[in-house]
């Protein structure tokens, strides 16, 4: 039995392969700087896990998956280099982790975390048991990664550190193409470069479904073209062989009609959908997973039925719930289209409710690069707060994010250095019916808990001293 160690275990990405390797029979272990919830939940899955890079931690390894984040002279690194120990990054190890299956992979700046944890929970409700790696716990399946039964593997292609280039996709979804990750693509060429490589990797014959609605994803059909891949466009306002028409708010949650323009050019209409997750971008995610339900040969009325059953993924419009009458929820959002979208979302869904951006920003670079966008994106709400930016993998060359709230109406915004004073404002300044929403991809989670309980604390502590 193959020993595989992984640097990062804690992570997104790597927690998820761990799941799938232990699956699959492997002995795993791993190791990170901190625990974290994906942490424990590899280690209560049987991963041999340790707090800490240590040389030692990699006795006994076959193989060694380090996530990008990891340095080159990081001592699990430099101690199985030494002892001629392979140590690959995770593109590298997609082409086995994938092996033997119809690879279905979803990439896109935003988006496609909630499109692939769509699709997986189509395909399991249409009981094909997938094999999954995806980038958020499935709420009603309680995990973000199995190694399944069945013929299809379901991935998130995340681009950064060129990771999807790894794959080689029977079927590929693009939401989006709008530049990110400047550390790792200082320019807009850049980034459309490594998207139009990855549609060069779906396999021949292969299938590539692609929002219409976005002008940088429409760029992609050109690349598609020169590969004479069978090419699929999907979109609301766009022309699309996958369109969503008819598209209305109930309670704040999408309904609408799916049709298909076939090769004929006959539109088909294959049915109503009614989403419990909300937002107008959400609409265009479900379309693209039924599109690609469609052109597996699968049953889209079973699929659209699914699709109306589905709650979401972790960290995406997460509401961890309500305290002292004030909502609190989770959303993963880093960027000024994410943030934006949400936004606009959370007015629909709660009409009338005064709406509070609580954002942790991520990577300096990311938000020195895109800081008038994001000022832009938290004029949408009410209450801004902005707290220090999360570096992760990047040094701090000093900059602070207080230069953003700075661009903002003074009763409108506050900067915070830390989660306890971020806390302290927050109770001073929240009323009951008020809408919380914390967008953090780093470590901010902390601070949606702090404020809830102690937000219940209160209510408590009010409820006790009148009864």
């Amino acid at each position: 039995m193959k020993h595989i160690h992984l640097i990062g275990i804690g992570g997104t990405g790597l927690s998820a392969i761990a799941q799938v390797l232990l699956e699959q029979g492997y002995t795993v272990s791993g190791s990170d700087r901190e625990s974290s919830p994906l942490f424990k939940a590899i280690t209560a899955a049987g991963a041999h896990t340790c707090l800490g890079h240590m040389p030692e931690n990699i006795t006994g390894a076959d193989l060694v998956i380090r996530s990008s984040a990891i340095p080159d002279d990081n001592p699990e690194v430099a101690a199985a280099i030494a002892q001629g120990i392979p140590v690959l990054k995770r593109r590298d190890f997609l082409a086995e982790l994938t092996q033997g299956k119809q690879t279905l992979a979803v990439a896109g700046s935003h988006g496609k975390t909630t499109t692939t944890a769509l699709l997986i929970w189509i395909l399991h409700q249409l009981g094909t048991d997938p094999s999954f790696v995806s980038g958020g716990v499935i709420s009603q399946l309680g995990c973000n990664a199995h190694s399944g039964k069945g013929p299809y593997f379901v991935i998130e292609a995340d681009e950064y550190d060129y990771m999807f280039l790894g794959l080689t996709p029977n079927l590929a979804i693009v939401t989006n193409m709008e530049h990110d990750h400047p550390d790792c693509f200082p320019t807009r060429a850049d980034y459309q470069a490594a998207f139009e490589a990855f549609i060069d990797r779906i396999q021949p014959g292969g299938k590539a479904i692609l929002c219409a609605d976005d002008i940088g994803t429409r760029s992609l059909f050109t690349k598609g073209a020169e590969r004479q891949l069978r090419m699929f466009s999907y979109g609301t306002g766009h022309p699309a062989d996958y369109r969503a028409v008819n598209i209305t708010f109930e309670a704040g949650f999408p309904r609408f009609e799916l049709e298909y323009r076939d090769e004929h050019s006959q539109t088909q209409h294959l049915g109503t959908v009614n989403l419990k997750i909300p937002g107008h971008h959400n609409v265009l995610n479900a379309t693209a997973a039924l599109a690609a339900i469609h052109q597996l040969g699968l049953s889209i009325s079973a699929a659209i039925d699914a699709v109306t059953a589905f709650t979401g993924a972790g960290r995406r419009f997460e509401i961890l719930g309500q305290g002292d009458g004030v909502t609190i929820i989770d959303d993963y959002g880093h960027h000024p289209t994410e943030m934006a979208a949400t936004l606009a979302a959370a007015r629909t869904r709660y009409p009338g409710h005064r709406i509070w951006a609580v954002w942790q920003p991520h990577t300096f670079t990311r938000t020195q690069n895109l800081a008038a966008d994001f000022a832009q994106a938290l004029q949408m709400a009410d209450r801004a707060v902005v707290l220090k930016i999360y570096a992760s993998r990047e040094t701090d060359p000093g900059y602070s994010a207080a230069s953003i709230v700075d661009a903002l109406p003074a009763e409108k915004a506050a900067y915070a250095e830390n989660f306890e004073i971020a806390t302290q404002y927050l109770l001073n300044n929240l009323a009951a019916g008020d809408i919380v929403i914390v967008f953090s991809a780093g470590d901010a989670t902390q601070l949606s808990q702090m404020v809830f309980t102690q937000l219940n604390q209160r209510k408590n502590e009010v409820s006790g001293t009148g009864s």
